[in-house]
């Protein structure tokens, strides 16, 4: 089995990683509007792919700064490639941001952690400033039925399927306020994208 690094650059090679915009912008931009983009904030991607994120949030009026991060070089080389914001490849478990920021996104990530509490943790503790927020997307999770062979179809070894509950208890437990559980843009057999948001009070 690959590590989710490794999938992830490949995604690169094959071009699959184009995919992603398309594919979650519909529940990202409820994401976005969690937040009030009304005052000027600034921002970061956790586990920013090939970019388009960070992309999206620079161009629009109040964002002062988009900071990207992941752990795929080759993710990162395309997001430099095509935008000219901030982009670092490091493991999100060490890297810390040289400011505290108004709002984490992320999208797609978090469940590639055999330990996301951790991350979570990591987050409330080093990159969000008093006030702020973390906004989590996922769609593999334990409601999400349809969601459940993904881990053997993309042969990763790290894919961990935890219920909404514990995902909240993880926001609660690093000392996230006013925790919120969504479940966007869902389809027939298909319980939507999992959004937890915290604040950092």
């Amino acid at each position: 089995m690959r590590s989710p690094i490794e999938v992830f650059s490949n995604w690169v090679d094959t071009g699959k990683d184009e995919g992603m915009e398309k594919n979650h912008f519909k529940p990202v931009i409820k994401m976005i509007d969690l937040f009030d983009t009304d005052k000027e904030f600034t921002c970061i991607d956790a586990g920013c792919g090939n970019g388009w994120l960070v992309k999206y949030l620079s161009k629009m009026k109040n964002c002062k700064k988009a900071i990207g991060v992941d752990g795929s070089s080759k993710m990162i080389a395309k997001a430099k490639k095509h935008s000219d914001n901030e982009f670092y490849c490091s493991d999100l478990l060490e890297w810390k941001p040289k400011n505290k920021v108004d709002v984490v996104f992320s999208m797609e990530v978090f469940y590639y952690f055999k330990k996301p509490e951790i991350l979570i943790q990591h987050i409330y503790d080093n990159w969000i400033k008093n006030d702020g927020k973390l906004i989590m997307g996922i769609d593999h999770y334990y409601e999400n039925e349809e969601c459940h062979e993904w881990k053997k179809q993309i042969n990763v070894d790290t894919m961990e399927l935890i219920k909404i509950k514990e995902w909240k208890n993880f926001f609660k437990k690093s000392g996230f306020k006013n925790v919120k559980e969504y479940q966007f843009c869902p389809e027939k057999n298909w319980k939507g994208t999992l959004v937890i948001e915290g604040s950092k009070i």
